[in-house]
């Protein structure tokens, strides 16, 4: 990024020497993002993130077939940037069909069918659950919904990103999106697939930049990042996948067989660096507060709803009580993980949970005893 930050600052839309520099480092990156997943140069969207493209993606892709139907469907356990938007939508008279899940979070395409009408003018599943981690049969879906004319099929794959190899024609998506940050890029920058001849309505407005798709000077210097960023991770993928394979099997091994712990998600087709798990009886942020300060690192879910006292929706979409979602745990591990890593946390995980049970069972006493 350095070069991009002092020497070649210039701004990639004027045209003195300085600017082509930056035209030329954009150039180079949208063509390395789009050969990562399978796509065109003309095709790549830079946005300020994942959040934004699927912005860009659901509202455009929304207002651009509002002549041809109102109907939008998603998955239950969607990102709050794919859910967010489309409850917006409904405020203008589009409709929102909520497919649900099965236990392990999984859509099932029959369902996803059975939701659309004639009216449906976009399908949004994501590849892969960011809670969760399991994975989704996207493929299948875009084929279903194609069948319909006019139906535009959008991907969040900004989880997934990371872990999966993404080919959008394999896919058969029409629109897809990614995080830089997912795969250790900087945090603030991001891209939208939009596959040629796919019409959608820009949703920021004030120049001719992404060709009129997405206005705003681009951030060169993080839009520089993140394509040296995927390129590392597409290559070093096998690797990095069976190292973090061998690191979540360890902590599988550890926490699962624990009393009252259970994993949450698909036991298989899941993101390789994903571990969620349930610790009935316990309060996960209450968990997740006693571990950080132990310097371990977990969450009880989305980054993007931390702070929110409401349980996960995936887990309420997934069938699980509230008073069993507020038990969850959420942990990764990354490329930069180590044995001993592993080994702190199973030394101290275990007995945080009993702690925590144990707290939590002790003041359900004493207030059994007050009330009493």
């Amino acid at each position: 990024m350095l070069p991009y930050l002092t020497v070649d600052w210039g701004n990639p839309s004027s045209p003195y020497a300085a600017g082509r520099r930056a035209r030329h480092a954009l150039d180079e990156a949208r063509e390395r993002v789009a050969i990562a997943l399978g796509a065109r140069p003309k095709e790549i969207v830079f946005t300020s993130g994942g959040t934004e493209a699927l912005n860009l993606a659901i509202k455009g892709a929304a207002w651009a077939g509002k002549a041809h139907g109102n109907r939008i469907v998603i998955g239950a356990v969607e990102h709050h940037a794919v859910t967010e938007p489309a409850a917006y939508l409904e405020r203008f008279g589009f409709e929102v069909a909520t497919v649900a899940v099965d236990r392990y979070g999984r859509v099932d395409p029959d369902a996803v069918e059975a939701a659309m009408s004639e009216h449906t003018i976009l399908v949004s599943i994501m590849l892969a659950n960011n809670e969760m981690g399991t994975i989704e049969p996207v493929a299948e879906i875009a084929r279903r919904a194609h069948a319909r004319r006019g139906c535009l099929v959008l991907c969040d794959a900004v989880q997934g990103a990371a872990w999966l190899d993404i080919d959008v024609d394999e896919l058969g998506v029409d629109m897809l999106t990614i995080g830089a940050h997912k795969f250790e890029g900087p945090k603030g920058v991001g891209a939208l697939f939009l596959r040629s001849g796919t019409h959608i309505l820009a949703q920021q407005h004030g120049g001719s930049q992404e060709r009129y798709r997405r206005a705003g000077t681009e951030n060169v210097a993080g839009i520089v990042a993140m394509a040296t960023a995927l390129d590392l991770s597409v290559r070093e993928r096998p690797d990095t996948r069976a190292h973090v394979l061998r690191h979540r099997q360890r902590l599988s091994d550890g926490l699962l067989p624990l009393d009252g712990v259970e994993l949450t998600g698909h036991p298989t087709d899941r993101l390789p660096n994903s571990l969620s798990i349930l610790a009935r009886g316990t309060d996960g942020s209450a968990v997740v507060t006693a571990l950080d300060l132990a310097g371990i690192a977990v969450s009880v879910g989305s980054a993007c709803t931390t702070g929110s006292d409401e349980v996960s929706h995936v887990l309420s979409a997934m069938g699980y009580p509230d008073d069993e979602a507020r038990g969850a745990l959420r942990l990764t591990v990354g490329r930069t993980t180590t044995d001993d890593d592993i080994d702190e946390a199973l030394a101290v995980i275990p007995s945080t949970i009993q702690a925590v049970r144990e707290g939590a069972r002790a003041m359900a006493g004493e207030l059994e005893v007050a009330a009493g």
